[in-house]
This record gives structure tokens, sequence and C-alpha cells, in this order.
């Protein structure tokens, strides 16, 4: 009941804080720009190799028509949203990303009382997690070297080689309107810092229905949650194959790392067992939003629930 009731009260408080520091200005632009799209098109099929440094899209346009309903019914966790941030977000349209924020109609379900597996599951093909304001988290993106999925040299969101038109919160819109997050949602971390001071905020949950924080909290600090891969050393091609793009490893692409046991104190996925929680008083396993790659981890502990499963494109 203690549990339940904190988590009532602090959704309460999201929904209080995302209200009071601003009014809404603006809902979203209709009109697009019809050389962004022929762009876009053209950015399925890309030859770049070199990661750079992002230049993210300041947050400065707030939209209208937030909403998040969570309820715990027969030990599951029901998050029907609209996917509507409830911060500023940086503006859609723009050179990388030429969609519209759109409202969605998500209806995810998580376990209240998630289990570790006995096997990992990637995370390919599911939204990693849903965020307490019911935006997605996703750390892959549909960004492929020379066009060639089987190949799997998938740009990394965050590695800078392709422009994907980022906000400050690391998020942008897929094709069909959908906002969601790739790396740190600082907007939304922001909203939740104003409520809690003596403990982490709870980011969202994972598909599997175990927690996730991140490394950042207010005031830009920094938890001592550290990750465990680094890239690989080298090149990527070291013969005249041409089944690889040229050039040394260096976080353009999500191969060019690797994990290591023991480098950080999280694991594989980007999680730790945390001893003490509010919400979790007897501890859990949870994930963390980190800074440095994966960001959003790329795998799960637990079983991802279906309702996570990305719809196949016909």
């Amino acid at each position: 009941m203690l549990i339940r009731n904190t988590f009532i009260i602090i959704i309460s408080f999201l929904f209080i804080a995302s209200l009071l520091p601003y009014q809404t200005v603006i809902a979203h632009e209709h009109k697009k720009s019809s050389h962004l799209k022929k762009k876009a098109k053209k950015l399925r099929t890309h030859t770049a190799s070199t990661a750079k440094n992002i230049r993210l899209v300041a947050a400065n346009k707030i939209l209208s028509g937030f909403y998040v309903d969570i309820k715990i019914k027969n030990n599951k966790r029901h998050i029907m949203a609209n996917g509507i941030p409830n911060h500023k977000v940086g503006r859609f349209p723009n050179r990388g990303n030429p969609h519209d924020i759109t409202a969605q109609k998500y209806n995810f379900k998580v376990s209240v009382n998630p289990i570790i597996a006995d096997e990992i599951t990637s995370a390919r093909g599911y939204h990693f997690g849903i965020a307490v304001n019911g935006v997605p988290l996703d750390p892959y993106t549909a960004e492929f070297w020379q066009g060639r999925k089987d190949l799997d040299w998938n740009y990394d969101a965050l590695g800078g080689a392709v422009g994907l038109g980022l906000d400050a919160n690391h998020g942008h819109v897929q094709p069909n309107g959908s906002y969601h997050y790739h790396g740190v949602p600082t907007g939304l971390i922001a909203l939740l810092s104003q409520q809690q001071d003596d403990y982490l905020p709870i980011i969202g949950w994972a598909a599997d229905g175990f927690p996730i924080f991140s490394v950042v909290q207010h005031h830009k600090k920094e938890n001592k949650m550290t990750t465990s891969y680094r890239l690989k050393k080298g090149q990527r091609r070291d013969d005249d194959n041409q089944q690889s793009p040229s050039g040394r490893y260096d976080g353009a692409f999500t191969k060019d790392y690797k994990y290591i046991a023991g480098l950080g104190n999280l694991d594989e996925c980007n999680g730790i067992f945390i001893d003490k929680h509010p919400d979790y008083p007897n501890g859990t396993y949870a994930y963390f939003i980190t800074q440095a790659y994966p960001f959003i981890s790329r795998c799960f502990r637990g079983i991802p629930d279906r309702t996570f499963q990305k719809k196949k494109k016909r």
C-alpha cells in the first residue's frame, strides 16, 4: 500500500509540475516542407562512417494536450498515454527531422513484480521502455550504412554520423509523429527533480517491468553509475572487405562498441541491483540511462511485455 501511495503521489506531482511553470504556447506546426520530405527519403541510404559532435536543437516549444494515465491492475502497471511530452521540446520539423509531433494512442503494460529471466533478450524490435510522462525510450535507430540492414551496421543516434534532428532532450520524431527519447531526457528530469531531492526519481519502466533511472539528476549532477562499454580498437575494415564501412571505430555505429564485464559498475544491459529506494524498500534490479554508450539499454534482463513490440512496416 505504501509503494502504491508513493507512486500515485509522484505521478500527481508530475502532472502539477508539467502545468505550473509554463503556459501552453503552441501545439505543433501543421505544415511540412516538401523538400524536407524528399530529404528524409534520401537519408535512408547513408555512406557516412565518421562520428561527429551533435548539435542539439534548442528546446523552447511547449505542446498542448499532454496526457498520461498510469494504473495498477491485476499485477500489471497499465500506462495509457498520447506521447505528447510535458516539457519544452525542439522545433519540429527541422533540418535533420522533417516530422511533426502528433498525438499517439499508447497502451503499455508492465509487470509490477518483474523477475530476472534465464537469458538476456535483445531490445531490437521493441520500445525499450516508457517514461513516466508517456514518452517512449528507444535506443536504436532505423538508419543503416548503405541502407543495408542485413549488414547490421546500425548508426547510433548519438554518434553524430547521420543528423537526426535531436533536440536538447535527446529526442526526435518518427514518421508517424511519435516523439521519443534516444538518451537522457533532460526536460523530464528537470521536472522530476523539482519534486524529489533526497532520492533518485524514477524516469520510467522498461518493457520487462524494472524501473529506469538516470545518471543525470537535478542541476546536472551525476551519480556514480558507470557503463561497461568502450570503443573497439583499430579499423572497421582491415582489408578489401566491402561489407563494412571504412574508418576507425569511433562511435558512429553501435558495432563500434564492445562490452567489457567489470569495466564499470553497470552490467551488459546498463543495469544494476539497487538496495534501497522508497518505491522498492527491498531493493530491485534497475536500468540507468547514461551519458555514455549505450545511453539507453540495448537489452532486457527480464521478459519484455509484448505491448512494447514495434509494429512492422508493411
